[in-house]
């Protein structure tokens, strides 16, 4: 029955689709549409979309399969072209200012591009934010309430377990709908590391994202969308512990230490068998599941003050200079209806944006129970993690506090002073992102 009622909606939306008359102007288009454009996707035969895209890996064959079936449906060309993340802000900012504009893109941020895109509410109606998460479709709102993307895969944070060391070690595994607290989390990677003999208890990315993590399960984020919202008490309590835990080598403060400025994966760790907890998040689980021989597991994050791991993700945005904005748009909502999301988070081991499809659920192919822990972390994970992800000084103000966990290791500076410094840099990001 719900496959019948996509295809309905599928339909349907291919009949109507709402978007600003061509020719108006600049003003008139901020003040909303002045007539309805009707989007007939018959009338794309033998038009072409230009989609910048950047591959995580598992997801470029099913993105691929369902550009097939697009263009199938509707005689569109999908140009995809896949550039290395790395160099997509460059060569995005380079194709606008040279008014070579694509179409579409595949994003993880809006804010360097926000004023080049479009309101996907022009031509969906005002409701249809209303089929994602909150919290990531804060993450794509303008100024005056535009949708300037979808969201279009979300990831979470959270911890990997080596089940064969903890089997070995006799002890248990939480239960996936009763964490661990934070304390008890240590505590038992610990006992597996006494008993086992890995080189570490747990091991974590040098990431201010992963980071978040923690801050965010001691109560606190590092931004809101007011702005700094790191309460420095919380955020001693959380870096406190990671310092801790390297100074006593629970976990690796070389590992912290030697990777100089840039971020790390501690990834390699966890699969040598080093480490029998490794926090990442579920991007690896396709990548662990393809080249770890061990048995593994994903385990929900722990409590401490909050549950629930730290958010990310991916966003598919149409530009406002397209040759073709009605195609563009088109294409974005067609990427992302319930039947074609539900089939590229399956394949890709993602985890979904829209609503109905977490509420319901994902019969993912393989790895089904692990993907199914991060799904219920979703749930848990409080919605000012989201604010704090989207905010355009995120990614600055996460890198700085990650030094100044180097610096606090190198015993440059104590906690208290890591946690200030962190707090008088992020205002000065926010001031600048303003």
């Amino acid at each position: 029955m719900r496959r019948i009622k996509t295809l309905l909606a599928t339909t349907m939306a291919g009949i109507c689709l709402v978007a600003c008359a061509p020719g108006e102007t600049e003003e008139e288009a901020a003040e909303g549409p002045t007539d309805d454009v009707e989007v007939d996707f018959s009338t794309f035969e033998g038009e072409t979309l230009d989609y910048i895209y950047f591959t995580d890996g598992p997801d470029e064959q099913v993105t691929r399969d369902l550009i097939a079936d697009f263009e199938e449906e509707t005689g569109a060309t999908v140009n995809l072209q896949i550039l290395p993340y790395d160099d997509l802000e460059v060569s995005l900012q380079a194709r606008l200012s040279g008014d070579n504009v694509p179409d579409v893109a595949r994003l993880t941020t809006i804010a360097p591009f926000s004023n080049e895109l479009l309101d996907l509410t022009r031509f969906f109606g005002d409701e249809y934010p209303e089929e994602f998460l909150p919290g990531l479709v804060g993450a794509v709102t303008g100024p005056e309430g535009e949708m300037l993307a979808v969201p279009s895969d979300l990831t979470m944070n959270g911890p990997f377990v080596n089940v064969e060391q903890f089997r070995e070690a006799g002890v248990d595994l939480p239960d996936p709908d009763d964490p661990w607290t934070v304390e008890e989390m240590v505590a038992a990677a610990e006992e597996v590391q006494a008993a086992t003999g890995t080189e570490f208890a747990l091991a974590i990315d040098k990431s201010g994202h992963r980071v978040s993590t923690l801050l965010s399960q001691f109560g606190t984020t590092l931004l809101d969308e007011d702005g700094v919202a790191l309460d420095a008490g919380a955020a001693e309590e959380a870096v406190g512990l990671l310092v801790e835990l390297m100074e006593t080598d629970a976990m690796s403060g070389d590992f912290w230490l030697q990777s100089g400025s840039r971020y790390e994966g501690a990834n390699e760790i966890f699969a040598a068998e080093e480490v029998p907890v490794y926090l990442a998040g579920n991007w690896m689980v396709a990548e662990f599941a393809e080249s770890v021989q061990f048995e593994w597991a994903v385990a929900p994050n722990p409590c401490a003050e909050r549950c629930g791991g730290f958010p990310g993700g991916k966003f598919m945005a149409a530009f406002e200079r397209s040759d073709n904005p009605e195609l563009a748009a088109a294409f974005v909502q067609w990427m992302n209806r319930t039947e074609q999301q539900e089939r590229l988070v399956g394949e890709a081991l993602f985890l979904p944006t829209r609503q109905d499809l977490v509420s319901q659920g994902i019969d993912y192919p393989q790895r089904g129970p692990d993907m199914e822990v991060f799904l219920a972390d979703v749930k848990r994970t409080p919605e000012d993690t989201y604010e704090s992800n989207a905010h355009p000084a995120f990614g600055a103000t996460a890198d700085y506090l990650a030094e100044e966990i180097s610096e606090t290791l190198a015993e440059e500076q104590d906690v208290a002073t890591a946690v200030e410094d962190t707090i008088a840099e992020a205002e000065e990001l926010v001031e600048d992102a303003q």
